[in-house]
């Protein structure tokens, strides 16, 4: 008994609570069977090749995937919730985007998180720079995932641990008790525009890196960067502790209806999200699980909601770059909880 354990134990990893299997290094995400499958059937989305995981494993993918979610053992739920909305007519569509058309280059723009799972802090951080924006018409400062990433942690940020995952909702409680920072995107290093702009560069899962990318292989994954509290760049000339942006306060948004009361009212929520081997492929049309295995739990930024064919969608900015789904973006459908897209809706005043 005892050596089939330790065989066991060889052919298994741990990373952001999901296992990883030794076949997972192995297994191709993007899968001719698993497009041809969802392809074939009478579904709501199309499925295809995204640049972005062109050649990645399943292992590459849950290394991003560091979000955690309701139910599981680690998952600490926010301590308030907003219940009380103002009335008014729901519409079919929505975006923000174009409900605040001056802070549309910061709600549509698209990050990368690269190969580490910090996804739960580019949902948080992005959702409150959009409303920074919206709140006080700041359309040039980008918010720091770098530092939400690095210096979240303990028990007001739910115990998120950086690469390792995290939750959005101890995210926007750290936005109230401690605030972040600005931060640009890997582009932005060496420009003196931000504090601390992030330090992961984009990459590609082994293939000839397309121009602006490397190849994941070459950077260090799994590892969070150190928290400091000075700034990043030399160039910036406001002092870190005078950078800090803070939220009024955070709380968790029930209910489809509310949920989009909530982005009427003050834009960009964050959410969570279960992620299965098909998500990869998105390329169009209104997401809805069809096959493969789970993977892990993901944070993105809801924008919005609409109406597409008959089939009722939330409209969502990912964290993969530009390379994947429609630009960067993605719709799931709506009203069902589809991967739990309903579950996990966090957000605060800015």
């Amino acid at each position: 008994m005892f050596s089939k354990l330790v065989q066991l134990s060889t052919l298994i990893s741990v990373v952001n609570g999901a296992i990883v299997l030794d076949v997972d290094h192995n297994t191709k995400i993007i899968r001719k069977d698993i497009i041809e499958a969802v392809n074939s059937r009478s579904t709501t989305w199309k499925a295809g090749v995204n640049k972005r995981f062109e050649n990645a494993t399943v292992a590459d993918v849950k290394i991003l995937l560091g979000t955690v979610l309701p139910g599981e053992p680690t998952y600490i739920p926010p301590e308030f919730e907003r219940q009380v909305f103002k009335d008014g007519a729901i519409p079919t569509s929505f975006d923000v985007r174009t409900a605040w058309p001056s802070c549309s280059s910061i709600s549509g723009h698209v990050r990368d998180q690269s190969s580490c799972g910090s996804c739960w802090a580019f949902g948080s951080t992005e959702a409150f720079n959009d409303r920074y924006c919206i709140s006080t018409g700041d359309n040039q400062r980008l918010m720091s995932p770098e530092d939400t990433n690095d210096c979240c942690s303990g028990s007001v940020c739910s115990g998120s641990k950086g690469c390792n995952g995290g939750q959005p909702s101890g995210a926007w409680n750290w936005f109230t008790k401690v605030g972040v920072s600005t931060g640009g995107d890997y582009d932005d290093i060496g420009t003196g525009t931000t504090c601390k702009p992030y330090s992961m560069m984009s990459c590609a899962h082994h293939v000839t890196p397309p121009p602006g990318m490397v190849s994941c292989d070459t950077l260090p994954e799994y590892k969070t960067p150190k928290c400091t509290s000075t700034c990043s760049e030399s160039g910036y000339k406001v002092a870190y502790s005078s950078d800090k942006h803070f939220a009024k306060n955070s709380y968790s948004i029930k209910g489809v209806s509310n949920i989009q009361q909530e982005i009427m009212e003050h834009g960009t929520i964050s959410v969570s999200m279960q992620v299965y081997e098909d998500f990869e492929s998105y390329t169009s049309g209104v997401y809805q699980h069809v096959t493969g295995s789970y993977l892990g739990g993901h944070a993105i930024k809801m924008i919005g909601w609409g109406v597409e064919n008959g089939t009722p969608y939330w409209l969502c900015v990912n964290s993969w770059n530009t390379s994947w789904g429609e630009q960067g973006t993605f719709k799931i459908l709506r009203g069902s909880n589809e991967c739990g897209i309903e579950s996990a809706a966090v957000a605060g005043q800015v």
